[in-house]
């Protein structure tokens, strides 16, 4: 992976679609960076002033699976209830994930995600951590 931060995502080149690579030293984090980095993928800001916060308790089946589903859950708090998140605090107790995701209602959003895909997912486990790339529908 280079001389890159422990922790972080950059968008690639897909053709239809579009593509990430997250990176992070174990799977709170590598998780942190998916959201951050579709967060940044739409273009999300946010609305000044009050924060709200959601609780998220989900059953980690594979990693696999457990990102699409946190992703997901995220695209669905956009989408229904126009939420957008950009603090996170993840962990993980036996086999369910804990996340606590903090944010506003969305003010702006440039792309429309529709949805995180299976596509190519695979979450690699590298000397560094954990990288993927992931690829959403928009």
């Amino acid at each position: 992976m280079g001389e890159r931060k422990s922790a972080g995502f950059v968008e690639l080149a897909h053709t239809a679609d579009v593509e990430m690579q997250v990176w992070g030293p174990d799977l709170p984090q590598l998780l942190e960076q998916a959201a951050l980095g579709m967060n940044s993928l739409a273009g999300f800001s946010l609305k000044p002033g009050r924060r709200q916060t959601h609780k998220l308790d989900l059953p980690i089946v594979d990693l696999e699976t457990t990102l699409v589903s946190f992703l997901s859950e995220l695209l669905y708090l956009a989408e229904v209830e126009n939420l957008g998140f950009d603090t996170f605090n993840i962990e993980i107790k036996g086999d369910i994930l804990i996340a606590i995701f903090i944010g506003a209602p969305l003010e702006l959003q440039r792309v429309h995600i529709k949805a995180v895909t299976y596509h190519n997912l695979e979450i690699k486990q590298v000397p560094e951590g954990f990288v993927v790339n992931v690829v959403f529908d928009v």
